[in-house]
């Protein structure tokens, strides 16, 4: 992580966080989780195949906790992060103000119409940060 974004999240930490606050990118930012993508091996009924990134997402839309299985094909483009470890994304107003000083691991992209998307790492573990085209005009 570069010193900026350091900077940037060391601000918006309290000193403490009791079991039940939110997290700091939630209470202060206003950040909304949206899923949690888990790498897989297995096959699942219902993927659906994004060509684009070579890898198939199921679970997604029947998940009542918003959990989201990808599975990669062995050329995938991705980071090998993205790749192995799970990660959590939030859905943010505005993507681009969002990413200032934090550490892009794969810069913003569209994964579908109306949907931009990008990664970041935070200690090592991968985090996504979503925008929908709707979203814009809250």
């Amino acid at each position: 992580m570069t010193d900026a974004s350091e900077q940037r999240l060391e601000a918006l930490r309290p000193d403490s966080r009791r079991d039940r606050d939110p997290p700091w990118v939630v209470a202060k930012l206003g950040w909304r989780y949206h899923h949690i993508g888990v790498p897989t091996e297995i096959e699942r009924s219902g993927e659906k195949y994004l060509a684009r990134f070579k890898m198939y997402i199921t679970g997604f839309d029947t998940s009542p906790f918003g959990v989201e299985w990808m599975r990669f094909e062995p050329d995938c483009p991705l980071p090998e992060l993205i790749k192995t470890v799970p990660h959590v994304a939030f859905e943010v107003d505005d993507l681009d103000a969002a990413l200032e000083g934090l550490e892009v691991l794969s810069p913003p992209t569209s994964p579908s119409d109306g949907v931009r998307a990008a990664m970041i790492i935070h200690n090592g573990a991968p985090v996504e940060l979503i925008a929908f085209r709707n979203c814009f005009a809250r």
